[in-house]
């Protein structure tokens, strides 16, 4: 549970009453009451009003405010809002603004300034101390992660801290030339001060240092967030503290999320896929992301409004999908939905973003919608800490992606597609998917799918080979286990860290992008995209092969029985349907089964608890469709209906059954 003052699922929006006169707070409280409303996240973007100089805080008006929405039944999500320091800060302190490499990224304040710091802290410690006993505060929200994806910064004091982070991992400078290769462009260091932040160069810049900084970069934001939450939990312990992770299809990319959850008390998550482009996978894929970072414990979702500046489109959700993707997320671990936006303003950069309230106030279809998803959220409070059963898991390894996408990797690769093309094709069967780390406990999967598993850390291959040998199946891709820590080749031929567990060497391999080649089982051909590995097999059979170019009829994916169990490698990127059919076909030889069989386009996924076992049924198709449940009797929880057999959805319509 998110916060014990509550036993609902959590339902609300950001809420800003400091850009509104005072009058409109009543009629806000009044009409979040009305649609169900029962939490809001106040003071993200309040510095400047809490604040208006150095020396003087002003929280009557936050007082007040808050006490109205206590009075309402309404919890509250009380941020630090130190996201967003107020111009005062930027002009007395103009060296703590955040040196950006690209001239598009938005500034912010530098996660390594110690007067940011200190400001921050001070803003923080009066926030602690005045509202950590009130009744309606159910959580704090640090705000250090909203500058993630604009990260990392390349100021001085970000360079002199960058040097202190790698002299302590490195201890030497011999250690650390050698790490990174540095003699190879005559980059050899023979001085610390000689190390500066990576830039932009008229070659290719050094992969280890650029690795190296995105960790210092997480490291550095995490540091800022956890300079935050002891001061919060010095006057409030008992009250819980979390962030908002934010990027597209649930990765932030700017910081290690696995890293992170260790953090927070639970994870809270921006989504917003486009209404008029979004695909049910890749929303799919974002939920469990958050439920896999945070442990499989339940977690809060916001619907994030699309950035109009920044799209060629701006849709607006369509009739009933707010309600669709809510119930989704609730199918895959949320506990709480919230919006972007309570009321949409009049004015600034966010007026024309979609809100609970939009600028028609109570008399739109946005509102009645709003009103309609409050009132079934209060019929589904069964399900708070319900859990996800999965025999399936698919490793994300956030230093894999940043490894692959730099600029010394041979070619274009984007580690995010390569990874929800897998959770794809086994989405439409349905398939429960847990999202891990590669270093999680496996033993309790049946199949550990590992795209891209690019950089191998000390004791991961021995994880993966652990698992295989105990009898589980693993399926793993091209560029896996070619690098250390350091992005350094590994010795011994790629790919060097699995190769015996995969029972092949790959001599060479040619990146090919977008092109078209073919491969060919015994059964059916397929194109495939990308890449294509020329493989030696070392005990491993082939199941598909090329069929053009210099490497026609070598083995394109492979098999190698290892122990009890198999392992599998597919030496480039099969089209969607070819690898639906594939891993579907592994799923049952692993005994894996999905919930059910449910017609293309509805979805299927249980969550279990002390109440039992809960159903969801979505119907992202825009016509009605029927599932056999089974002789089973159900309990739909937003209509009351006893259903066996036949359920009928209607265009993307949701059903949460019961098991009576």
């Amino acid at each position: 549970m998110m916060t014990p003052k509550i036993a609902q699922l959590l339902y609300g929006g950001d809420y800003h009453p400091e850009a509104w006169p005072e009058s409109v707070w009543t009629e806000d409280a009044a009409l979040m009451r009305r649609a169900g409303v029962n939490l809001v996240t106040l003071g993200d973007l309040s510095w400047a009003k809490l604040q208006p100089n150095p020396d003087t805080f002003t929280f009557d008006w936050l007082d007040r405010v808050i006490d109205l929405l206590h009075g309402h039944g309404i919890l509250v999500g009380l941020a630090t809002a130190t996201a967003s320091p107020p111009p005062w800060f930027a002009r007395l302190h103009p060296e703590a603004v955040a040196v950006k490499s690209s001239p598009h990224a938005v500034p912010g304040c530098c996660a390594n300034s110690a007067v940011y710091r200190d400001h921050a802290g001070r803003l923080v410690r009066q926030l602690a101390s005045r509202y950590g006993a009130h009744p309606a505060l159910a959580f704090w929200q640090v705000n250090h992660n909203r500058d993630a994806t604009n990260a990392p910064c390349h100021c001085t004091a970000c360079a002199a801290q960058f040097r202190v982070w790698l002299q302590s991992r490195y201890r030497t400078l011999d250690v650390l030339n050698e790490h990174w290769g540095s003699a190879d462009s005559s980059q050899f260091y023979h001085h610390w001060d000689e190390i500066l932040c990576p830039k932009a160069t008229a070659g290719l810049a050094n992969p280890a240092q650029e690795l190296d900084f995105r960790r210092f970069t997480s490291d550095s934001l995490l540091e800022c967030f956890l300079n935050e939450k002891s001061l919060l939990s010095e006057f409030a312990p008992e009250i819980p503290v979390t962030t908002h992770f934010s990027g597209e299809h649930g990765l932030a990319a700017g910081v290690n999320g696995f890293e992170w959850s260790r953090h927070v008390d639970f994870v809270a998550c921006d989504s917003a896929p486009d209404p008029m482009d979004a695909d049910p996978a890749d929303i799919a894929f974002a939920c469990d992301v958050q439920r896999g970072i945070g442990g499989g414990k339940p977690w809060l979702l916001k619907h994030a409004a699309l950035p109009g500046a920044a799209c060629a489109h701006n849709a607006v959700m369509r009739p009933g999908q707010a309600r669709l993707w809510s119930v989704q997320a609730l199918a895959h671990g949320a506990d709480g939905i919230t919006f972007s936006r309570w009321r949409a303003p009049m004015a600034g950069p966010h007026k024309f973003e979609h809100a609970m309230l939009p600028h028609g106030l109570a008399e739109t279809r946005a509102f009645r919608e709003a009103e309609e998803l409050g009132a079934e959220l209060k019929k589904l409070s069964a399900i708070l800490g319900a859990t996800t059963r999965a025999e399936v898991a698919l490793v994300l390894d956030w230093e894999s992606m940043w490894a692959v996408e730099l600029d010394s990797a041979p070619g274009r690769i984007n580690y995010s597609e390569l990874l929800r093309s897998y959770y794809r094709a086994l989405f439409e069967p349905d398939v429960p998917i847990d999202i891990v780390p590669a270093e999680a406990d496996l033993s309790n999967y049946k199949l550990v799918v590992a795209p891209t598993l690019h950089v191998v850390r000390p004791g991961l291959a021995e994880n993966l080979h652990a698992f295989v040998d105990n009898g589980g199946t693993l399926v793993t891709t091209f560029f896996s286990g070619i690098v250390d820590a350091s992005v350094r080749v590994l010795p011994g031929g790629y790919p060097a860290a699995f190769r015996k567990l995969l029972g092949l060497h790959v001599e060479e391999f040619d990146v090919f992008g977008a092109q078209l080649r073919h491969i060919k089982t015994s059964l059916r051909g397929a194109r495939c995209t990308l890449w294509a590995d020329i493989i030696e097999l070392e005990g491993a059979e082939a199941v598909a092969a090329f069929t053009e170019d210099f490497y026609a009829h070598r083995a394109a994916i492979t098999r190698n029985a290892v122990g009890r169990g198999l392992a599998y490698y597919v030496g480039t990127q099969p089209e969607a349907t070819f690898l639906r059919s594939f891993l579907t076909e592994i799923c049952s030889d692993c005994g894996v089964r999905p919930p059910m069989r449910a017609p293309a386009g509805v979805e299927a996924t249980t969550r279990f608890n002390e109440h039992g076992e809960f159903l969801f049924l979505l119907n992202h198709n825009a016509t009605i469709q029927f599932v056999d449940i089974g002789p089973r009797i159900r309990r739909d929880l937003l209509t009351g209906e006893m259903i066996k057999g036949q359920c009928q959805l209607g265009p993307r319509d949701a059903r949460v059954l019961q098991l009576a």
